[in-house]
């Protein structure tokens, strides 16, 4: 018995979506199907590949595996595309990772219209904080991803800017503001959110004089969003995070503000797949947020 595309595409589809009844509706099968070709891969190995429980992970013979079969699973696909290029017409799934504010704010447009553009391409997105998105490319477990502020050099397209703004709670009294400088928010506690931002917010109150002094620092959004609703504090934060706020939270535009560049790129260490030039390709304008 020999080790077959479906056992690895459903071994790696567990790992990535954090269970085996996860995996089942991203590879179109039961659950028991999905089980069943896990199994197999184990009795083909001679070992087992996953340590089973609520969240499956792989066993140190599993992530040996695991390699391989992200490997051949990217071969395979790449393959494939080759074989729909002769005819004009992109298929296949492509797994692009995002930050969080790209994937509320940017992606559900850009997934529409590749979704028009490219009816045969299947589009799963993986939403990961900066450091993850980063990991899942190099890893192969994604085929491309939307990279902050990159070097220029990077091959890809720039897909969007956006800039940075003041999150305030609705009642606050800068909330109504046409315009602040940064040097308004000096009185409230700030509320840092790292990660890519890390970097422009440090730029821009440098450029402004001022010295950088969290009060908190908050890795989930989600977290922080509670906490300037609860009245924690401030933030600076870019105006794609538009799309996840709700009436309570209010973005006020800053006088002298930083832009972050947005960049839809694929693995550097490997040619990309055809159907992954194709879509960002497709992409003909630079989007402004």
């Amino acid at each position: 018995m020999s080790v077959n595309l479906p056992q690895l595409r459903a071994f790696v589809a567990v790992i990535d979506a954090g269970g085996f009844g996860a995996a089942a509706p991203v590879l179109g099968i039961t659950q028991s199907a999905v089980s069943h070709a896990v199994a197999a891969l184990e009795k083909t190995v001679g070992a087992p590949v996953l340590i089973r429980g609520p969240a499956p992970r792989p066993t140190a013979v599993g992530n040996q595996v695991l390699v391989h079969a992200r490997a051949a699973l990217a071969a395979a696909d790449a393959i494939g595309d080759l074989a729909a290029a002769q005819h004009n017409s992109p298929r296949g799934v492509v797994r692009i990772a995002a930050p969080p504010s790209v994937c509320q704010g940017l992606m559900p447009t850009l997934v529409a219209e590749w979704a028009e553009r490219f009816p045969r391409v299947s589009i799963r997105v993986f939403e990961g904080e900066d450091d993850e998105v980063d990991e899942w490319l190099s890893s192969r477990t994604v085929d491309a991803a939307v990279l902050v502020d990159p070097p220029r050099s990077l091959p890809g397209t720039l897909i969007a800017t956006d800039v940075f703004h003041a999150l305030v709670r609705a009642d606050h009294p800068l909330a109504n503001e046409a315009a602040i400088d940064l040097a308004d928010l000096e009185d409230d506690p700030l509320l840092f959110s790292g990660g890519s931002c890390e970097q422009p917010i440090k730029d821009l109150y440098r450029r402004e004089g001022l010295h950088l002094r969290p009060t908190h620092r908050v890795r989930e959004l989600s977290t922080l969003f509670s906490m300037v609703r609860s009245g924690l504090g401030v933030a600076v934060l870019p105006s794609l995070v538009r799309a996840m706020l709700d009436e309570t939270l209010v973005l006020v535009p800053l006088l002298r503000t930083q832009r972050r560049r947005l960049f839809l790129t694929g693995p550097t260490s490997e040619p990309w797949r055809s159907t992954v030039s194709a879509l960002i390709d497709s992409i003909d304008h630079e989007r402004t947020y």
